[in-house]
């Protein structure tokens, strides 16, 4: 990750209140709904995580049976709250870094869960074009980002100062386009109990019908899977 805001970055342990991650049986069902059966997921699968943070889905993967695992991230002091089962998978190494280390891939599933919008769209692009590189055949991409096609993604996407690209669903085409894949397979992500999805469902329906060009997705963030193409 290019680092343009040092002081930003340097207080992102206190920002952030880093604290190891709890995986039961609620986080293990939404990363299902969300990653895992999207994206076609095995546990014999080579997972690499860019920017993994404080590991929750590394020990996700874990969770799941998965023994060919890395997840990496600049932030050196990540490495104490990672959770244990997955501590031993963390590496302090610089994405282009690793994806340049031949002896570490490919890879089967790249995920990179909040991250790409902390790149300018070149860098993103450059990115992607690496990950491509490294992909095992009929390896996909996850990525996630906030919804900025929406207005209820706007909160994500600038309260963060270290975010510099907004990604729509149409951007996200766009890019994937231009790093070499197939058009993504986009779908939001859905937070909240039964009754919260129900009533945002209702609302987001008359909102639809009211407005002249309502949003493709309604959520305040939006998963892609990303295939090269042919």
């Amino acid at each position: 990750m290019s680092e343009r805001a040092p002081g930003f970055y340097g207080t992102y342990a206190s920002h952030k209140a880093y604290a190891t991650p709890e995986i039961g049986p609620k986080q293990i069902r939404r990363f299902d709904a969300e990653i895992w059966r999207p994206a076609g997921c095995r546990p014999a699968m080579s997972f690499l995580e860019i920017g993994c943070g404080t590991g929750a889905f590394l020990a996700y993967l874990r969770a799941k049976g998965v023994t060919r695992l890395l997840g990496i991230d600049h932030d050196p002091a990540l490495a104490e709250v990672i959770p244990a089962a997955a501590r031993g998978d963390f590496l302090c190494r610089d994405a282009h870094e690793v994806l340049t280390d031949t002896a570490l891939g490919p890879f089967d599933r790249v995920v990179l869960l909040d991250v790409l919008e902390h790149f300018s769209p070149e860098e993103g692009l450059h990115l992607l074009q690496a990950i491509r590189a490294r992909l095992a055949p009929g390896g996909r991409v996850v990525i996630k980002v906030p919804n900025a096609g929406c207005p209820w993604g706007l909160q994500y996407q600038f309260g963060d100062l270290t975010h510099r690209t907004a990604f729509s669903p149409i951007a996200l085409r766009q890019l994937a386009d231009a790093a070499g894949f197939a058009p993504p397979m986009i779908h939001a992500q859905r937070q909240g109990s039964r009754r919260r999805l129900i009533t945002d469902a209702v609302v987001h329906r008359l909102l639809s019908w009211a407005l002249l060009n309502p949003p493709e997705f309604w959520s305040a963030n939006l998963y892609a899977v990303l295939a090269a193409r042919p």
